[in-house]
C-alpha cells in the first residue's frame, strides 16, 4: 500500500506535530526517522496517509512515504507507525493546483447554494476568479476584490492561502452534501469524499 505524508512550511509536521522530517535528496529517499516505541495516535508516532486520507490533511507539500513496523489505524483517516521515511516529493501539488482543487471542490456543490439562492451569483464569480488567478489570467487585486464580494457566501473558494483553501473547500463541500435526510447523509458524504479523492489524484498525477 502506498502512503503519503503532508508537511507544512519549513518541511515540518503541520497537523499537531512539531518534528522536522529528513527529506529525499538526489532522487534518493530521506533517512529513516528515529524509531518511536509505544506509538499513540495523535501523540507519538509517525502519522501517514493513505490516498483516501489526503483530503483531511492537505497543506503545503505532499510526499510519498513509507512506514515500518506494526501500525495503528486511527479515526479511519491515518496510520501511525513506529518508523517512517519520505520517498519522494509529489511535484503535482503546488500553489496553483491547490487553488484549482479548492475551486473544484466549491464548484462541485455550488448547485446546492444556487438552488436556494438562484439570483446570487457571487460564489460562482468567486470560483471563476480563483481559477483565473491560479492560471495567471488576472492579478491579485482582482482576485481579492472577488473574494471580498463573496466572503459571506463562499469565502473558501478564494482564500489567500491556497493549501488552507483546499482543505477548507474539501471539508465544507463534504458537509454541504451531508445536509440531506439522515438516511442519505452518510452515503452523500462518502460519495463527496470519493469525488474529492479522485479529483485530487488527477492533480497529483497519481
Amino acid at each position: 500500500m502506498k502512503y503519503y505524508k503532508v508537511l507544512g512550511k519549513g518541511k515540518t509536521s503541520c497537523n499537531g506535530g512539531t518534528g522536522k522530517w529528513n527529506l529525499p535528496k538526489d532522487k534518493k529517499p530521506g533517512k529513516w526517522m528515529p524509531k518511536i516505541d509505544n506509538i499513540t495516535p495523535c501523540y507519538q508516532g509517525y502519522h501517514l496517509c493513505r490516498k483516501e486520507d489526503l483530503i483531511y490533511w492537505l497543506n503545503e507539500e505532499i510526499y510519498e512515504a513509507e512506514g515500518k513496523g506494526k501500525f495503528v489505524r486511527h479515526d479511519n483517516n491515518k496510520d501511525v507507525f513506529p518508523e517512517a521515511r519520505l520517498l519522494r516529493k509529489i511535484e503535482g501539488w503546488n500553489e496553483k493546483t491547490a487553488r484549482l482543487f479548492a475551486a473544484d471542490c466549491a464548484e462541485h456543490v455550488l448547485h446546492i447554494f444556487e438552488k436556494t439562492y438562484p439570483s446570487d451569483d457571487r460564489p460562482r464569480k468567486a470560483i471563476q476568479v480563483s481559477k483565473d488567478f491560479a492560471n495567471g489570467k488576472i492579478r491579485a487585486a482582482a482576485r481579492d476584490a472577488a473574494r471580498d464580494a463573496a466572503r459571506d457566501a463562499a469565502g473558501a473558494a478564494a482564500e489567500a492561502a491556497a493549501w488552507s483553501a483546499a482543505w477548507s473547500a474539501a471539508r465544507d463541500a463534504v458537509w454541504s452534501v451531508a445536509g440531506a435526510a439522515a438516511v442519505a447523509r452518510d452515503a452523500a458524504r462518502g460519495a463527496e469524499r470519493q469525488w474529492q479523492t479522485d479529483k485530487l489524484m488527477e492533480y497529483l498525477n497519481l
